[in-house]
């Protein structure tokens, strides 16, 4: 009796919370999907350059969201092999499932690559290599990946 008088008092107060506000919010379906493997030399329609740029469906993106070391041009050994493995996880966790492209205020970079943000269930691929160590968080420029 007396937690059904709490549960009265509480609900009277204003501060119980309808079913639909308790219900979790679900993030979009995540409806593209396609196989990636990494870029060659010919035609590119889908398929990943580096760990922050990838080709799909024949537009090239960056991803809007971090920083990750260079493959084609990169500066140091250590770049080109960190470039590697961030380019060789961005197509794992691409091939992984379905996935959603999440655009951004500014719609393509100076290269004329569309800016989006990549996420799965809601959660950012960038930000998966970022906590992996693959890419940083993007600032604005271009991190010197050679420093120790």
């Amino acid at each position: 009796m007396k937690t059904a008088i709490a549960l009265l008092a509480f609900a009277l107060t204003g501060l119980a919370v309808s079913a639909s506000e308790a219900a979790p919010r679900h993030a979009p379906a995540d409806r593209e999907a396609a196989h990636f493997a990494p870029c060659g030399g010919g035609l590119r329609v889908t398929c990943v350059v580096d760990g922050d740029t990838l080709w799909y469906r024949g537009t090239k993106i960056r991803l809007a969201d971090i920083n990750a070391p260079e493959l084609s041009s990169p500066h140091c050994r250590a770049e080109a092999r960190l470039g590697a493995r961030a380019a060789g996880r961005l197509a794992d966790l691409l091939n992984a499932g379905g996935f959603s492209l999440q655009p951004i205020a500014r719609a393509q970079d100076a290269y004329g690559r569309r800016l989006l943000v990549v996420t799965r269930g809601g959660e950012s691929l960038g930000a998966m290599l970022t906590a992996e160590g693959l890419a940083e968080p993007w600032q604005g420029h271009r991190r010197d990946w050679c420093r120790a």
